[in-house]
């Protein structure tokens, strides 16, 4: 069951009032639900309330709230992700797949073999945001991810430690995941990089070699790039999760 994010100003006493906003419209019209029917909320400090709606209306619900716990469908690691933009429906399933993964913050990144120019990209965050909050929904996230605006590879790298970066490279891979990871400090953000569908460019593979970056395989199959993240991100996540 999807849950959906709501304000602290809209739970009163043990009710939760939504009026005309794009909650109410996926509630009422594009799932269709109906007086009496079960839905649950989750606010921004991660309670998710089980209610039952007593009322409904074109631009207003009433719900009771029956029970309220503490969400657990998080990551209690910072995972990042530093992206080559995409062609548009696998940049969509990029978004997707990040979000699905626990991945906190997604930096979209021009990199030397993207396909895609800053100008063509200038009004897709709004697009890549509702993409994300939809995922929050359906995967049930405690946590919502933030996207950043389109950037620099290079410039991007640079917010983040060095030995908690991980370039997730087809070829020229350098070390193994467990020994990084072992080498991260895991009480600060971890970036992990993937490039876009034609790979890094040699250029860029010079660059990672020469600043010392960590450029670790995912096996000897090759991924599309929205695959590649959810591999990767995984792989990830199941090593830094285990040691907390």
């Amino acid at each position: 069951m999807p849950h959906f994010l709501i304000k602290k100003e809209e739970i009163k006493d043990n009710f939760i009032e939504l009026f005309d906003n794009e909650n109410l419209f996926h509630i009422t019209k594009v799932l269709r639900y109906k007086k009496g029917e079960k839905i649950k909320f989750i606010d921004t400090d991660k309670n998710v309330y089980y209610c039952t709606i007593l009322k409904i209306e074109k631009n207003y619900l009433l719900a009771e709230i029956n029970d309220c716990k503490k969400s657990n469908r998080f990551l209690k690691t910072d995972i990042c992700l530093i992206q080559s933009v995409l062609a548009s429906d696998a940049q969509n399933l990029a978004i997707a797949n990040a979000l699905q993964c626990g991945v906190r913050e997604i930096y979209p990144v021009i990199s030397q073999n993207s396909t895609l120019s800053l100008k063509s990209l200038k009004d897709k965050k709004e697009k890549w945001e509702k993409i994300a909050l939809e995922n929050f929904k359906q995967c049930e996230r405690a946590d919502m991810a933030l996207i950043y605006d389109v950037s620099d590879l290079k410039d991007c790298l640079e917010k983040f430690k060095k030995e908690n970066v991980i370039i997730f490279a087809e070829k020229y891979a350098n070390k193994k995941l467990d020994p990084v990871i072992k080498n991260m400090d895991k009480s600060e953000k971890i970036a992990l990089v993937v490039g876009p569908e034609g790979g890094f460019s040699e250029e860029e593979f010079e660059y990672f070699k020469n600043n010392n970056y960590n450029l670790v395989s995912l096996g000897k199959m090759i991924y599309k790039a929205p695959n590649a993240i959810t591999a990767g991100v995984s792989n990830v996540v199941s090593r830094v999760e285990d040691d907390i």
